[in-house]
């Protein structure tokens, strides 16, 4: 996988984790929820490519 997929990918977990918090901070459900599912795809798009360059090698 190349770097940049793999920064873009740590960078939308990164996003999501920040609206997380956020939205638990200020109550606001609907930006807690909607930054859990940015962190939980972008951790498994990271988790994919590491299995990806797992078998690759």
């Amino acid at each position: 996988m190349s770097t940049s997929k793999k920064i873009a990918n740590s960078v939308e977990a990164t996003k999501g984790r920040m609206k997380k918090v956020i939205g638990r901070a200020t109550g606001n459900r609907r930006l807690e929820a909607q930054g859990r599912a940015e962190q939980v795809k972008g951790n498994l798009k990271q988790s994919g490519a590491k299995i990806r360059d797992a078998f690759k090698n």
